[in-house]
C-alpha cells in the first residue's frame, strides 16, 4: 500500500475518476511496515511536486512518523484514532498542536459504556438537554484548537445534532468527570 509506485498509480486513479488536475488534499492513509517511511512520503512529495496534490496529510502515524515525514514536506494534517475512550494519540496531538496541522479523529464517536444510561457522557448530556452522542464530539473540540471530528451521519437530523454538539459548552468539572471515568 505505501509503495511509491502504488501511491503514485492511486493517485492517478483518483485523478481521473475525479475529473480533477489536482487534489486538495491526499492524505496517506497508513504506514507501511514493508517499505520505508520516507520512500512512501517522498512518493507524495513527487507528487506535490508535479502539481497532482496541494496538501499532504497522514493517517495512523506516529510522533516519529509524523517527525520523519516534517522533514521531507510540510503536513497539513494527521488523521488518527481518537475519541473519549481512546487516547493513544495523545503525543501525536500535542505535536500537532505545537505545529498548527489539523488533527482529524476517525472512529470519534467511540464512547463504548461511558454512553449507557447512567454513564458519564449520559449524564452530562442529560445536564445539557443534549443527547449522549453530542457530548463527544463538544469533548473533542474542547480538547484542541486543531481538533476537526468528522463523525458518521446517517440522517440530515443526525448531521444537525452532531452540528449542534459544537455549542455544548462543557465545565471544567464535566471535563474532569470523563476524563476520570476513562481513567
Amino acid at each position: 500500500m505505501g509503495r511509491p509506485e502504488h501511491l503514485k498509480e492511486a493517485c492517478e486513479g483518483s485523478l481521473k475518476r475525479l475529473g480533477l488536475e489536482a487534489i486538495e488534499l491526499y492524505q496517506l492513509h497508513t504506514v507501511d511496515l514493508f517499505v520505508p517511511y520516507d520512500e512512501s512520503v517522498g512518493a507524495l512529495k513527487e507528487l506535490q511536486s508535479e502539481g497532482k496534490i496541494r496538501h499532504i496529510g497522514l493517517s495512523n502515524v506516529t510522533r516519529d512518523h509524523l517527525s520523519l515525514a516534517q522533514s521531507i514536506v510540510e503536513v497539513v494534517s494527521v488523521q488518527n484514532n481518537y475519541s473519549v475512550s481512546r487516547r493513544d494519540s495523545e503525543a501525536v496531538l500535542d505535536v500537532c498542536e505545537q505545529e498548527g496541522i489539523a488533527f482529524i479523529p476517525w472512529f470519534p464517536m467511540a464512547s463504548g459504556n461511558l454512553a449507557k444510561p447512567g454513564g458519564p457522557l449520559d449524564e452530562v448530556a442529560r445536564e445539557h438537554g443534549a443527547t449522549p452522542a453530542q457530548v463527544p464530539i463538544a469533548w473533542l473540540l474542547h480538547k484542541s484548537p486543531v481538533m476537526i471530528p468528522i463523525p458518521g451521519t446517517s440522517s440530515p437530523v443526525h448531521l444537525e445534532e452532531n452540528v449542534a454538539a459544537r455549542d455544548l459548552d462543557l465545565t471544567d468539572d464535566e471535563l474532569k468527570r470523563i476524563a476520570y471515568a476513562v481513567g
